[in-house]
């Protein structure tokens, strides 16, 4: 259509050169002449109506647009004034459409160098979800939409975590966090096949965990101990949690429990088989097996004791937590970045902790 307009504009200007240089009495007789043409064809028409393409209508529509209306009522013309007038105003509605669409449709397209971030993230983590990998680019002041990460992991085939549902027991918990500690015993075995017990508690506002000690022998002096030890660590760290779930493990002495409630802190036994009761620290449990414990070979009580203590620190410093929003428990995100020629130029270092077992990224100085 444009090309055919341009074209009709260049013809109708030789036109106009042409006509120039004849004189007024040529002028009206070339007029007389085609008004009685116009005749003759809506004499031959007889009432049928001529259809006119979008590029004639818009051309007449230009050219009869600066004349005056009485003059437009007074021109012979094969179509009604109103029609010539209404073809204007499409012309013009058509104009103002085209200037005012959008130059791209939609939201802007993610950054080339963050979708590569993303993939890769998921990558050298085979065990993230898409949930997972957008608290990690939270940690690395990348704002984008969970929708988006799961968007990318989507397009490259890599199917994200199922989202899980929430019980009427972990909403429970959830709106009493602040007050609730969970603690729990777990179990690994160690390369000699000695077996060893591990004491951790959880807070379940913040997400910090706190790894009690190691030990293959659980009897009620260590345990009481770590319950002293515990109770000294909460109060240097101003915690005021008055409640802590346990199950019904017969490694805790009664120790344990009259320690606690010397400080105020009454504890809640779970149900029997019942392990949604203590679901936070249970699933601590299985982050702690899944991402450390299974991918690591220990040697003794004493290796056992140095991973866990660099998983806390990597755990409590580092690592977001889905439940809390993707912060992490002591150490607040960082100011998204907004910069666009930043976001375009990422880079990104990978700190490997227990020889590459645990992955840590920062931007590079």
């Amino acid at each position: 259509m444009l090309l055919r307009l341009a074209y009709l504009g260049i013809t109708n200007a030789f036109t106009l050169l042409r006509l120039l240089p004849g004189g007024d009495r040529d002028k009206d007789i070339e007029i007389l002449s085609l008004r009685h043409q116009l005749a003759v064809m809506q004499r031959q028409l007889d009432g049928q109506q001529v259809r006119f393409e979008p590029v004639d209508r818009a051309w007449l529509a230009a050219l009869l647009h600066p004349l005056p209306r009485p003059t437009l009522r007074r021109l012979q013309l094969l179509v009604k004034l109103d029609t010539v007038l209404k073809w204007h105003r499409d012309l013009i509605a058509r104009r103002h459409a085209m200037a005012s669409r959008p130059r791209r449709r939609g939201r802007p397209r993610t950054l080339r160098s963050i979708r590569a971030l993303v993939l890769r993230l998921a990558r050298e983590n085979s065990s993230w979800g898409y949930r997972r990998v957008h608290g990690e680019l939270l940690t690395l002041g990348i704002k984008v939409a969970p929708s988006t990460v799961w968007e990318i992991l989507r397009e490259a085939g890599i199917d994200p975590a199922p989202d899980r549902a929430a019980s009427t027991w972990t909403d429970f918990l959830r709106s009493q966090a602040e007050a609730l500690l969970a603690a729990d015993f777990m179990e690994t075995v160690t390369l000699a096949g000695a077996r060893m017990y591990i004491l951790a508690v959880i807070e379940h506002a913040s997400r910090r965990v706190r790894i009690l000690g190691v030990t293959a022998h659980p009897n009620a002096a260590w345990v009481g101990q770590a319950a002293r030890n515990l109770v000294m660590d909460l109060e240097d760290a101003s915690c005021k949690a008055t409640y802590l779930i346990r199950d019904r493990d017969g490694k805790y002495p009664a120790l344990f429990d009259a320690i606690l409630a010397d400080t105020g802190i009454k504890v809640v036994l779970s149900g029997i088989q019942v392990p949604r009761m203590n679901a936070i620290m249970e699933r601590w449990v299985r982050t702690c097996r899944r991402e450390l414990l299974d991918r690591t070979l220990v040697w003794n009580q004493r290796h056992l004791l140095h991973v866990l203590r660099e998983y806390e620190r990597f755990y409590n410093l580092h690592r977001p937590h889905q439940g809390i929003a993707n912060v992490r428990p002591l150490k607040p995100l960082p100011e998204p970045i907004t910069d666009p020629d930043q976001l375009a130029r990422l880079k990104i270092h990978r700190h490997d902790r227990l020889g590459g077992v645990l992955h840590e990224y920062e931007h590079a100085a």
